[in-house]
């Protein structure tokens, strides 16, 4: 699934290229993968409207209207977005498309329809539960240590907890591996075990990594690629991610990998405590 550095590198790249822009008209091909309201009316809001701006909230990307409404897209597992001129070839499962002045298309690509849109009014965010019930942003101003420190005030394992949207929006499987190696601390430690100095680490690991992330336009592991197609490249600064049975950079033991709430996580055993 994209993760935040995933979806900034596309609001980043929508924000240069479609602010401005006037929604021809919409077609939408899988109506369930519309959250609300039905698809006439999601259709018939969206036709004629001009996009202001784009952000994004999590894993969410929010597209501001000229109207009363955003316009709000989630990609699941493996939707992509494709901005493309008219006249360039309709990959398979394109679910949703917008027609833009002048000339160009947004397509909604997604395999296994795990995804979701929706048109809300500003700010009303209730329809999309996953969106509504987000924590905070962790590249934001108002994520600071002390607002770290009370997420950690839980017996959780740190790496479900990193994973819970509610507590810190947009860090996934991948990220999550990435920054507790960063931070030397072991994927499988109660959040209310860490000392002081590690909170420390773990809050600086969080942002040093997203950001990084984000610098290199996100990790392309299976299907992310960017509004052209392009795979990101931090996947190839991954330190502990996917490399089971590799050795570790800093220590030279092998990665290791263990199944924590469902998911693969990777870590070194010798660094990560």
């Amino acid at each position: 699934m994209p993760e935040l550095p995933e979806i900034e590198t596309i609001r980043r790249d929508l924000q240069k290229r479609i602010r401005g822009k006037t929604i021809e008209r919409c077609e939408v091909r899988l109506p369930r993968l519309i959250t609300c309201p039905d698809c006439d009316e999601y259709c018939a809001l969206l036709k004629g409207s001009i996009i202001l701006e784009v952000n994004r909230r999590g894993k969410y990307l929010l597209f501001q209207l000229d109207k009363p409404y955003q316009w709000v897209v989630h990609l699941g597992m493996s939707g992509s977005l494709q901005l493309v001129e008219d006249d360039v070839e309709e990959p398979k499962h394109t679910h949703i498309v917008l027609y833009l002045h002048p000339r160009m298309l947004l397509r909604y690509v997604d395999p296994r329809t795990f995804g979701e849109s929706a048109i809300v009014e500003q700010g009303c965010y209730e329809p999309l539960k996953g969106l509504a019930h987000l924590g905070p942003e962790p590249l934001s101003r108002s994520f600071t240590l002390p607002v770290l420190r009370s997420i950690l005030h839980r017996p959780a394992k740190i790496k479900s907890l990193l994973m819970n949207q509610s507590r810190i929006a947009g860090i996934g499987n991948i990220y999550s591996d990435e920054i507790l190696f960063r931070a030397g601390i072991d994927p499988l430690r109660p959040a209310n075990t860490l000392d002081e100095d590690e909170i420390r680490a773990l809050y600086s690991a969080i942002i040093t990594v997203l950001r990084e992330a984000i610098k290199g336009r996100g990790s392309s592991i299976n299907n992310f690629v960017d509004l052209e197609g392009n795979p990101g490249r931090y996947q190839l600064s991954h330190m502990v991610y996917g490399r089971e049975d590799q050795p570790c950079a800093r220590c030279g033991n092998l990665i290791i990998r263990r199944k924590i709430g469902g998911r693969s996580s990777y870590s070194c055993p010798s660094c990560q405590s």
